[in-house]
């Protein structure tokens, strides 16, 4: 199982659907906000919660920021909050800052700074912005009705060499292969054959149960 520490910083809608999502999957979470009664309703599901200001370099060293492999700014209202947060972050050796911006000019601002991404709401909700931080094999997803999804993923490691015949795929992880992509600039395949190996470097597209299969994703199993 792939685990991670991840920090929410800032906990209003957006940073406890976060803080959450990633709980779900048996993740590190570390969550701080100001306000005591948003830190009392994720204080159930993540690893650590504490309350005080994200702009505090004492407070974020104090409750262990350092140790987050990734951390997110979930507050996007308070401009100045969120240089402070990322700007400490980055002195405590933070390598990947994600931070959310209100709009266009503190998207700027926060890229300008050294955020890694910066997100919108208009763009990115909490359980996205959790999906894509916990996937390892999934390059693309289109959710279809009825929770069926068209997926492409590369080719896990333990995969290589071995047939789809062999792994026996639909049964073992619900999937139905409908194409294969040698490299990023080959056009997909469709002609999948059940008894040729699976190569380094190549993509599956397959139709597949959306949310078990991103779950196989997150907690490791496709590695």
């Amino acid at each position: 199982m792939s685990r991670k520490t991840i920090g929410v910083l800032g906990l209003g809608i957006f940073g406890r659907t976060l803080a959450r999502e990633l709980s779900k999957f048996d993740q590190d979470v570390i969550a701080l906000d100001m306000r005591e009664s948003h830190v009392h309703e994720v204080a159930d599901y993540v690893t650590k919660a504490a309350v005080g200001d994200i702009a505090d370099r004492d407070f974020l060293e104090g409750v262990g920021i350092e140790q987050c492999d990734t951390v997110v700014i979930a507050t996007g209202n308070n401009l100045e909050s969120s240089v402070l947060a990322i700007m400490n972050c980055k002195k405590l050796g933070i390598g990947n800052i994600i931070a959310k911006a209100k709009n266009r000019t503190f998207e700027e601002v926060l890229y300008g700074i050294g955020a890694t991404k910066v997100i919108t709401p208009e763009r990115d909700s909490g359980k996205a912005v959790a999906s894509n931080l916990l996937r390892h094999r999934i390059e693309n997803i289109i959710h279809m009705e009825h929770g069926i999804a068209m997926i492409e993923f590369s080719v896990p490691e333990k995969w290589i060499g071995k047939t789809p015949a062999e792994l026996d795929l639909r049964k073992k992880f619900d999937i139905n292969v409908i194409g294969i992509r040698k490299d990023k600039v080959t056009a997909l395949d469709t002609n999948v054959i059940p008894s040729q190996p699976f190569e380094t470097g190549t993509s599956l597209v397959a139709i597949a149960n959306g949310n078990t299969f991103e779950k196989y994703d997150y907690l490791g199993y496709l590695k």
